[in-house]
Formats: structure tokens, C-alpha cells, sequence
């Protein structure tokens, strides 16, 4: 089938589904394949559970068809055969993209993108119709799905783009047509995929690279010197920061929430912004939210209003209170950069008793067991005294812990151990900082 009838049966069908275990009745199922299913052999149990056509690169064989549940008229009429469903995925994505004239803004970036997408998304919900991505579809599959979930009657659009290879980003600018777009910033994330950091700004500069094409507009981080020269070229940039740009924010405090000063942009001088997040690393991703909300015209006092209402439910810069303890859950996700940030910022922290959990960082390939070493010499270097490290490569770093009697450093193989650790310890009126890769599963400390 062609994406033009494909698309017309979408719009009277827009809900797309492709887990058969969540199918609603009326939806739009898509048979993906992957490296241990192939959703083809799904397709009649969709149409059975109530999707109103399945689209499939695989006719089902006779074997699989329940006659007695479903003619073969009505199963021909309800299968739609196509080359390869993940292609036509993204092709009526690209198709339903470019029947709506609204800004698109991508936004990708190796720390910070998923909790600026939330931001944004607040400041500019507060005052258009806006769709956003939701949890982390931020894959060739999550993006297609984001797209396509945006209604005829959405304003505005803002799409998370995650990866970790060379031309991911390219690939997703491809069917997303983004109007505008946000590259955060670009640190020691999944180095082994983007081949080392400078890879890893080649990878994302893709997007910068299609606004360029498109004559797009970017918003830029002032005070991030290498996303200058990445960014050259683009006919439209709009710069935020601390001393340049149309919002312009320093810290005010940090203790344990930001609190932001806007010097410049919004409402009178010195008005301060109190935010729901921990660490003094999002000041750029209020500064940006923040930023596209007045380049799109959202009044000050709705922009202020959403970044002081956001309260990070992800796992991210989460303040969680247990007892008469407080824990900083940043358990998403990690890289170099972003747990380097998140130890200087619990350093900074005016609290009696620290306790570090950190778990294993992926993806670092041969640079790995070197990145884990050096964050474990920051952490002795910052004074920490009680520090669990858990599973991944941390497993090479014991002969960097200080000696017992000063210090009270351990190595942990899973969450599960250190969950139990913990439960053991028992500390009061403490400060435990919990991060690490998703794989880690660090939340599972807490429980």
C-alpha cells in the first residue's frame, strides 16, 4: 500500500499501537519486528482483540487464522501489506508531519534533554496546544509514535531525539522536519557508539546540520564555547545564558532546590525563579525553557508560573524524603559528564552526613574502566567519607578507595546489594545521592 491510503485509514484511526497488550479498541496496530519478536505473528490477535487494521511485511499463514472468529474477506480487507513496517511507520510520520504547519522543536543532547523537554513542554502548554514526547520514546520507534500522536488541533510540537550513533539524529530530522530545535549540550555519552566526544558532537551537530539546511532556528547555550561554532551557519539562533542572550540567569541557591535569578528577559530585574529540581547543572535547562517560552510569546508570569510548578517525577533531580533522610534520585540514566555534575553539585550541599550510590556507566567502550577510576579519584579529592559503587566497571576501581579508618568506600555487584546495604546502615539525617546507568536499575536501592 501506499503512504496516501495508509494515512487516510490514519485519520480515521489515529491511535497507533504496536503491543498488542496495551491495543485499544479502534487502534492502528503496526507489526514491528525485533531481535527476539516479530509482531507479525501478533496481527490476527490484534484484529481479534479489536484493532481496526494491522499493518504488516508478513501475511499471516493459513494455520494462524481463527475462521471461526475471523472470515477471510475480513482479514484480507483489515491486513494492509507493506515492504517493512517500521519504514512505513516513519514515512506516515513524515506524511503527517507536513500536514501541520506548526513549530516543530527538536531537542536532543547528552545530559539534560528529557528534563528540558518536560520544562519547555510546561512552559509552552501553559499557554498553546502543545504535544510533547512522552516517557522515553526518544528511539526510531518512540519519535514516529510522538509524531503521529500529534492532533489537528496541536499549536505547538516538541520532540526528544535520543542516541547514540552516527546519523541517528540525521535519520529522525528526516521524518520529524523540525522547525526549531535544542542540542543541551554534548558530553562523555555513549562514547562507544559516537566514537570518543568528538563524535559525540558530530552526532548531535545533525541536528544543527538540518536546521542549517532548512534555514531553522536554534536555540543555543551562550556559555557552552564548542556549541558556538557548531551551531555557525544557521540563519536564525537564539542565545540564552548567563550574560548573553533574550533570558539571561544565574544561581541564586541550591539548597537543596535551584533557585534561579533572571537578570534579563523576564518580568522586573532580580526576579527569581524557585524551582522543584535539584542541581545547579539545570540552570541552562530553566534558562532555555524559559527562553522558548518568550521567543514564542507565552507572558512572563505563565512561563514563571510552569518552570515553579514542574516537579520531576522521573527519576530525575528527584528530591525524595525517607524518614529524616533526603535523597537526590538521578537514577535515569549517567554518563561521565552528567554524574561528574551531579558529585560537585552534592558537594556543594550544606548537609552533616553524605552518603554516594552510584551504580555502573554503559556504553563508554575502551575509554570505560578509565572514566569509572576517575570518578571515584573525584570523590575521594571532594572528601566523601561513605561511598557505595555498584556493578559495571566500578569493578576495577578498588585499589582507589582510601584506607578504612579515614573512609568508608565499598564495591557492590548489584542494586539489590546495596538496597540491603543500606536497609543495614540505617543512617539518620543524611544526604544520599543515588545515580547511575538505566540498566543499573539504581531506584531499586530504595526499595
Amino acid at each position: 500500500m501506499i503512504i496516501q491510503d495508509i494515512y487516510k485509514i490514519f485519520q480515521q484511526h489515529s491511535s497507533v499501537q504496536t503491543d498488542t497488550r496495551k491495543l485499544q479498541e479502534g487502534d492502528l496496530y503496526f507489526a514491528l519486528k525485533g531481535p527476539h519478536f516479530n509482531g507479525n505473528e501478533f496481527a490476527i490477535r490484534a484484529l481479534d482483540a479489536g484493532a481496526a487494521y494491522a499493518v504488516v511485511d508478513e501475511m499471516p499463514s493459513n494455520d494462524t487464522i481463527d475462521l471461526a472468529n475471523l472470515s477471510i474477506y475480513n482479514l484480507r480487507e483489515r491486513l494492509l501489506l507493506v515492504d517493512d513496517v517500521l519504514t512505513t511507520l516513519q514515512q506516515l510520520a513524515k506524511h503527517h508531519r507536513q500536514q501541520l504547519d506548526i513549530p516543530f522543536i527538536a531537542i536532543t543532547g547528552s545530559n539534560g534533554k528529557t528534563t528540558s523537554k518536560e520544562l519547555i513542554y510546561a512552559v509552552l502548554a501553559s499557554h498553546f496546544k502543545t504535544y510533547t514526547t512522552q516517557g522515553n520514546l526518544n528511539n526510531h520507534i518512540g519519535v514516529p509514535l510522538t509524531i503521529l500522536s500529534v492532533q489537528p488541533d496541536a499549536e505547538m510540537a516538541v520532540i526528544e531525539m535520543g542516541a547514540n550513533h552516527q546519523k541517528e539524529i540525521e535519520s529522525y530530522c528526516a521524518y520529524t522536519l523540525p522547525s526549531h530545535g535544542i542540542i543541551t549540550n554534548c558530553g562523555k555519552a555513549h562514547l562507544e557508539g559516537f566514537g570518543g566526544v568528538e563524535g559525540v558532537r558530530k552526532g548531535k551537530g545533525e541536528l544543527y546540520q538540518f536546521l542549517r539546511e532548512h534555514k531553522g532556528t536554534a536555540f543555543v547555550y551562550a556559555d557552552y564555547d564548542y556549541l558556538q561554532p557548531m551551531s555557525a551557519g544557521i540563519e536564525n539562533i537564539i542565545y540564552y545564558g548567563l550574560t548573553k542572550g533574550l533570558v539571561q540567569g544565574e544561581i541564586k541557591a541550591s539548597e537543596p532546590f535551584l533557585t534561579v535569578r533572571i537578570t534579563a528577559g523576564l518580568g522586573p530585574d532580580a526576579l527569581l525563579i524557585q524551582s522543584q529540581l535539584v542541581g545547579e547543572y539545570n540552570l541552562p535547562n530553566i534558562l532555555c525553557a524559559a527562553t522558548i517560552g518568550k521567543y514564542f510569546g507565552v507572558p512572563d508570569y505563565k512561563i514563571i508560573e510552569a518552570i515553579e510548578s514542574y516537579a520531576p517525577s522521573n527519576s530525575r533531580s528527584q528530591l525524595i524524603e525517607r524518614g529524616n533522610n533526603k535523597v537526590i534520585l538521578d537514577a535515569y540514566n549517567a554518563n561521565p559528564s552528567s554524574m561528574k555534575v551531579a558529585i560537585e553539585n552534592f558537594a556543594k550541599l550544606n548537609a552533616g552526613r553524605k552518603i554516594v550510590m552510584l551504580g555502573g556507566m554503559m556504553e563508554l567502550g575502551e575509554d570505560s574502566i578509565a572514566e569509572h577510576q576517575a570518578l571515584v579519584k573525584q570523590l575521594v579529592e571532594l572528601g566523601f567519607k561513605e561511598v557505595v559503587l555498584v556493578g559495571g566497571d566500578f569493578v576495577h576501581t578498588k585499589d582507589l578507595f582510601p584506607n578504612k579508618e579515614t573512609a568508608y568506600y565499598t564495591y557492590l555487584p548489584t542494586a539489590s546489594d546495596a538496597s540491603e546495604w543500606l536497609k543495614e546502615l540505617n543512617p539518620q539525617h543524611a544526604y544520599i545521592l543515588v545515580k547511575g546507568s538505566r540498566s543499573m536499575k539504581m531506584e531499586q536501592v530504595l526499595q
